[in-house]
């Protein structure tokens, strides 16, 4: 545990000068990386190459590349090639994301551990014809159930989860080992106004309320089925969303890694309504 944070932030509704104005801005805040997701938007791998082209100390991760999405001898070159040319900046974060992602790109869905330790086999096992980078790139697995979380601390160099609880990072860290990176990500909502920051947080949870495996973890973690009613009771927001004054927020990042998180990762929330822009008071209170 280092204190510094990361940012996670859904890029694609940024043009190009802004992307770039936003990466350079988080790396003069002195965030240690900044995570790309994968969803129907742009390419993440080519997302990542214009914003390590464009800056010169953030680490930029893809977080995560589905592994439904492109083979893993791809996903190998890619990995290669951009640790060499980033001088060691690029992460590598792979998921397993859920059926709806697979069927999406015609692959059938199969058993999450079976198919992400396949796809690490093919990784490890492909060589690359370049140059070797100054350092091998770290591979981070989103990882909540122990089976994936085990493989993670088998085959990786950490895992990543997020809109879990602190209970659920203690138990993280416990199936992980205390060697492994366990990066928490931290959905934040710099807003005192209980009713606007709860729908705020309602609209990030949207995308996985319908997700049986969320909600599977979420009942392990003392949630029922009466809190996934409506949009989200404000208990399941409350327990999930990390909303509040600068001092609560920070609370709550204290909360996950007094319970084993290595690393905070900030998914910052926008409370002013600006479509795709990040809420830059938000990052600006909580960068360090």
């Amino acid at each position: 545990m280092d204190g510094s944070k990361s940012v996670i932030f859904f890029t694609d509704g940024l043009e190009a000068d802004p992307l770039e104005h936003f990466a350079l801005r988080l790396e003069e805040l002195g965030y240690e990386s900044l995570w790309v997701p994968e969803f129907f938007g742009r390419e993440p791998f080519s997302t990542v190459s214009f914003l390590l082209a464009r800056t010169s100390r953030l680490r930029v991760a893809t977080g995560i590349a589905n592994v439904y999405a492109r083979d893993a001898l791809v996903t190998a070159q890619a990995r290669k090639t951009l640790a060499e040319l980033s001088a060691g900046r690029f992460v590598l974060g792979l998921g397993v994301s859920h059926p709806p992602m697979a069927e999406a790109h015609g692959v059938p869905w199969q058993p999450p551990v079976a198919k992400m330790r396949a796809y690490l086999d093919t990784i490890e096992s492909t060589t690359v014809a370049s140059p070797e980078p100054a350092e091998p790139t770290p591979i981070w697995i989103a990882a909540h159930g122990p089976g994936l979380l085990r493989l993670a601390r088998e085959r990786a160099a950490g895992a990543n989860t997020y809109l879990m609880p602190p209970a659920h990072t203690r138990q993280a860290r416990g199936t992980l080992g205390p060697e492994k990176r366990l990066n928490v990500v931290v959905p934040s909502c710099l807003c005192e106004d209980a009713s606007l920051a709860r729908r705020v947080g309602r609209k990030a949870l949207a995308i996985y309320l319908p997700l049986p495996a969320y909600r599977r973890q979420w009942v392990e973690w003392g949630f029922s089925e009466s809190d996934f009613e409506d949009g989200g009771s404000d208990r399941l927001v409350d327990g999930l969303v990390a909303w509040g004054s600068e001092t609560r927020i920070r609370e709550r990042m204290d909360e996950h890694l007094a319970a084993g998180a290595s690393h905070i990762a900030v998914s910052p929330l926008n409370p002013e309504g600006r479509g795709p822009q990040p809420h830059w008071k938000l990052l600006e209170a909580v960068a360090q």
